[in-house]
This record gives structure tokens, sequence and C-alpha cells, in this order.
């Protein structure tokens, strides 16, 4: 059977659904933001369909003239023989019939449904499998603009306003393009002061835009830079969020560090330029200072920057100093969070950074720190009479030092400690022991960095 894709309007049509149980109620919650006159007739109905005041229920058993009006009817009874009537009756009649289980009794499809105020896009596999089908939807639907409805409310508006003020064709078929184009990579509709001035600049009939032109050269407006910095996450490359991952795949360049799957660098296009500026002790291949003005550089040159880190770039990841020089040069900046190896590299050993028993805080501390005389934190006092889990990021190489001055200011030599290295398959290797020895079974085991230093009563759990 071949299924076309028709997009049929349905509002204040007549829907049956003829059963009343949890099926009949997904395919109510489906159908009811398209507006449709709904009925339901079952012996039992559930009180969740009972009592939607949107929808009409009949508690009672089907009878062939419910059919009669109707628009479509979707028989979604637990008796096969009832079904079966009904598809037969429907299909006498013209009415589109939907079987729920039983394709060759369906003359139409229920796709999996997303739907995003104007958006409504149907997945279906033609009956060979819905859960393939579902699972399309959600990988669609999580790839979708958290402001999808105002955005397309905003291109909605915009095409009459067009209509009304860019006379040439062309230069309206050119702004509506490149609006839309903008609306999806900054995730937001245009503001007012935005729209003015894209209306003003497409107006203007004193300049000829040529078929192979390009965006940018078509309208120097939408070319405004911005940076957005992305949190990587911490582990295999799948952890990134899904605001983060979008914004991986609309970016124009690319700059990304160490410390993370490489993965991530497959979801940017063909077109993005990608450019490698990781750090790691003893090998730098970009000063901070670099960074930010290859940012603010690239943003200049009016291009969709994202700036990728390991884990999350407000810990101890500089981005505050990134969004500083690029608020100074009045570069449009935003942040994603990501997950940071101080909750996740622990996690992925088994070790929970607070327990309602053992641990009811926890302190995450940098491991190395410039402008000391040792490299080591200042305060190392006061974090020894903390309570709770101390975590180091970035103190692999310091642990000798750490745990002797950790000692040497009252803490418990018989702490327990946790030295556990992350990998990108979401696995872990860890190394566990005391502050008095822990630097010395780290050095046996041949553990190498980075690696996350988890301090306190639950460094010694291994949940799993």
């Amino acid at each position: 059977m071949a299924y076309f894709p028709f997009f049929v309007e349905i509002e204040n049509e007549k829907g049956l659904i003829v059963g009343g149980g949890r099926i009949a109620a997904h395919k109510v919650e489906k159908l009811l933001p398209f507006g449709v006159n709904l009925t339901v007739v079952a012996p039992e109905i559930l009180p969740v369909l009972k009592d939607n005041s949107a929808i009409s229920c009949l508690e009672r058993h089907f009878s062939d003239s419910d059919v009669e009006d109707c628009r479509f009817v979707i028989a979604a009874s637990d008796d096969v023989e009832l079904n079966h009537h009904i598809s037969a009756l429907c299909k006498k009649k013209g009415i589109l019939v939907n079987v729920v289980d039983d394709k060759e009794a369906c003359s139409f499809l229920f796709p999996a449904l997303i739907k995003e105020g104007k958006l409504t896009a149907g997945i279906s596999t033609a009956g060979a499998s819905p859960q393939v089908a579902a699972s399309i939807r959600s990988q669609m639907a999580a790839e979708l603009p958290n402001q999808m409805e105002k955005i397309l409310d905003e291109l909605n508006d915009l095409r009459e306003i067009a209509k009304e003020r860019i006379v040439d064709s062309r230069r309206r078929a050119a702004f509506l393009k490149d609006a839309a184009k903008f609306c999806m990579a900054k995730n937001r509709p245009l503001t007012e002061e935005e729209r003015e001035k894209w209306i003003l600049e497409y107006a203007k009939t004193d300049e000829h835009i040529h078929d192979d032109s390009t965006e940018r050269d078509r309208n120097n407006i939408s070319r405004e830079g911005s940076v957005t910095l992305v949190g990587a996450g911490c582990g295999a490359y799948d952890l990134i969020t899904l605001r983060g991952l979008q914004a991986v795949r609309n970016s124009e360049v690319l700059i990304y560090d160490d410390l993370m799957d490489e993965r991530l660098l497959d979801h940017a296009s063909e077109s993005c330029e990608k450019i490698y500026v990781g750090k790691r002790m003893g090998s730098h291949s970009k000063k901070q200072e670099e960074i930010n003005a290859l940012l603010v550089e690239k943003a200049k040159e009016g291009r969709r920057v994202v700036r990728l880190k390991g884990g999350d770039p407000f810990v101890f990841g500089r981005g505050g100093e990134e969004i500083l020089a690029l608020k100074q040069e009045g570069i449009e900046v935003h942040e994603i969070p990501g997950i940071t190896s101080a909750i996740a590299v622990p996690a992925a050993a088994g070790i929970p950074v607070t327990n309602r028993k053992m641990s009811r805080s926890f302190h995450v501390i940098t491991g190395h720190t410039a402008g000391t005389k040792d490299g080591l934190p200042g305060n190392l006092e006061t974090i020894a009479k903390l309570d709770g889990t101390s975590i180091f990021l970035m103190g692999f190489h310091h642990l000798p030092l750490i745990t002797e001055k950790l000692i040497g200011y009252g803490k418990d030599k018989q702490t327990p400690v946790a030295v556990v290295h992350g990998n990108f398959d979401g696995t872990a290797k860890a190394v566990r022991g005391t502050l008095e020895n822990i630097a010395q079974k780290v050095r046996e085991s041949k553990l190498e960095p980075p690696a996350v230093i988890i301090i306190g009563e639950t460094a010694e759990l291994e949940l799993y």
C-alpha cells in the first residue's frame, strides 16, 4: 500500500473514537490541538476522558448511526469483530477510518505527530513499526528551537507585512527566506527594531539582487555576528544538552577545546570552519588572550560562532573571561550550560557527590591555581575544615601536595579519597584509598590524567 501524507483541514469537523481506554485517550490528546469536534463512544470510558469538557462522551455500546456525518473514525475498542465491522461500515460510506493495530483494516494511518504552533509533522512507517516512527518523532522534536511557535507566528505576520511594503517580488522572497534562516539560527523571533531595519533594507529599489548572490551580500543586517558558549559536558558525546547540540549544528565557526568527545564535531555542517584551541598542561596551542581575540575576530566577520568547551563553561572553564571580552566589543553572546566533570566523572565511578547520611554538601575546587608559589589554592586550611565532599579539578599532578597539605591542616588522614579518570564511552577508572595513601596508590596504578579527585565519605562508595 502507498500512503501519501496529505495535510487536511479538520477544525470543527466531526470525528468519532470508538473505545474509552488508554489508547482512545492518547488519540484524543493528539487530535484536540487541531480543533476537531470529537465524540468518544464506549460502554466504559476513562474518567480523564469523561472529565474533559472539550469532547463529547457517550457511555454506551456503539451504534452504526454514530458514524453519520463523521469526517473520520478511529476504532480503538478491545473487540476485534467490532473494529472490523466499523472498518467495513466506514469504507462503504466513504468515511476515513483508522483501526488501531490493524493496518489492513485502515484507510488512513495515525502518524507519530509533532505539533508546535503552526508547525505540524507526521512520521509514518506505513505501519511497519510505530515504535520506529515514535523514536524518529522524539529525535525531530528534540532538535526544534524552543521558541518554534513564536518564530512561526512572527514569520506568518511577516508575510503580510512584506506584501504591503516590499514591492519587488524577488526582494520579498529573499527577505522571507533570510528572516526564516535568521530566526531559526537565533532561536527567537525578530525584535521590532530588527524587523523594521530588515524591511527598510529590502524595500530599496536601487539595488538588484542576483540569483547567485550570497546571503551575506544580500543582507548585511542579518549577518551581525554572535558567539554562543556551549558546555560539551563530560564523557560521552551524547551527554551534551539538546540546546547545545542544536547550537553546534547551526554554527558557522566552531572553536573547540580539548577534553571532549570529538564525535561532537561530526554534528557541525560540512561548511563550518572548525578551529582547535585546546590546552593541556605543558602543551598550550593558544593562550586565553589569543582565544578571546579569535572569538572577537570571527564574530566581527558576521558569523555564528560556537565556543565548544569541555564540561561547563562557567566551572573553571574561563567562560566568564571570554564573555567579558566579547561584551567589551559589543558582540552578542550567550551561554549554554554543560554537565561538569565535578559531578559526571564521580558518578561514572558510582560515587555520588552528596548523600543524605554521609555528605550534605559538596565543594568544587581548582587543583591548579595561577599566581601562588606552589600552584595550589591558597585556602587549603579552610578546605581542610569543611564538612561534605571536596572535589578537586585539574589537580592530578598536585595530588601528593594536596593530600599532604590537607593532613597538615588537620584533616583526618583516614578520610576516604577516590581519583577517577573518565572515558568517552561513559566508563571510568577509579583508584580508591585515603588521604594518607592515595598518592602512592595512584602512582602504582599508572592512572593517567585528566582525573577528578574526590575527598570525603562518599568517595568510598561504589554504587554500580
